[in-house]
């Protein structure tokens, strides 16, 4: 009978150690966070930096993180009128939403600024191949895609253009320096440079439906190029207006962990509770730094001080 219950006893620390490893190794563990699904293929909308000749244009749709959260990488998929050799960067810009970090008062070039993303981008959040704060990597998803409707050269009201046919393309990007953000509604932009080409950022359902995650408020998508910055328009809304005008989501997922405990950043005691709370998620802070991407001890360090020491 002794024996019995020794081995029940036994028996049930495996199961509690065991219990305690999967949870420990889930916290350690990078996921998606956002996901609007699949593309439905209605909407293509540029997104390219200037070059010789050719305007930039940003193309930004929303999403929202319920607490403090690391974003270690992203997926973009999109059109490109060329070979995905000719993609030579890609880079990443996080908006707070209308008014933050916005003029306000000042008079508008567009039907409304309610929702939009803000005049100017975050600084902190961007991230450029060209400046090795990421990577990527193209994946050739169909050869021979048609996005229904375009908007590429006329960022303007009521200027929809019509369809384009190219090659449907996924980016995968890992964010060699991580992207520290706390709870709050955002807007992610992408601007993909390809030579000789351009690429159309692809739409996705809206509402969205599964594989996609809905999102709590769900906005649609804005475009604007230098011509009309800092404002941006409704792309179904504005430019391609109609009665009911539609609505789009952009194709895009973001990765990353959420923070367990962070502290407010402003706060006297932010660096220290932040830094603790990675000790205790992740076990240690090197752990901390290998499960999140970041380079170094110090590269996290240096990120959180950046995050907490933000308005």
């Amino acid at each position: 009978m002794r024996n019995y219950s020794n081995k029940k006893l036994f028996g049930a620390f495996l199961v509690l150690g065991a219990m305690f490893f999967s949870a420990n190794a889930a916290a350690q563990e990078t996921q998606v966070l956002v996901n609007t699904g699949n593309t439905d293929g209605k909407l293509g909308a540029l997104s390219r930096p200037a070059s010789v000749n050719k305007l930039e244009t940003e193309t930004a749709d929303d999403f929202v993180l319920d607490q403090t959260t690391v974003l270690t990488g992203a997926t973009i998929t999109g059109l490109v009128t060329t070979s995905l050799a000719n993609i030579s960067n890609v880079e990443i810009e996080i908006y707070h939403r209308f008014p933050e970090d916005s003029i306000a008062d000042r008079t508008p070039q567009v039907p409304t600024r309610q929702n939009s993303p803000s005049d100017v981008e975050i600084d902190s959040a961007t991230r450029d191949g060209n400046n090795h704060t990421l990577r990527f990597s193209t994946a050739l998803l169909n050869p021979t895609f048609i996005a229904l409707k375009t908007v590429v050269n006329s960022i303007s009201v009521a200027q929809g253009e019509p369809a384009v046919t190219g090659a449907e393309v996924e980016i995968t990007v890992t964010f060699t320096s991580p992207i520290v953000l706390p709870a709050g509604h955002y807007f992610f932009r992408t601007e993909v440079q390809v030579n000789g080409g351009d690429f159309l950022f692809l739409s996705a359902p809206k509402p969205i439906v599964a594989p996609g995650q809905a999102i709590a408020g769900d906005l649609q998508a804005w475009i604007r190029n230098s011509k009309l910055s800092p404002d941006w328009l409704r792309i179904g809304a504005d430019i391609i207006g109609g009665n009911p005008a539609p609505a789009f989501n952009m194709t895009f997922t973001l990765s990353g962990a959420k923070l367990e405990s962070a502290g407010t950043p402003g706060a006297e005691d932010c660096h220290d509770v932040t830094i603790s709370g990675l000790a205790h998620q992740f076990g240690s802070i090197p752990s901390a730094v290998s499960a999140l991407g970041f380079s170094s001890v110090k590269s996290l360090q240096n990120s959180f001080a950046a995050f907490c020491g933000a308005e």
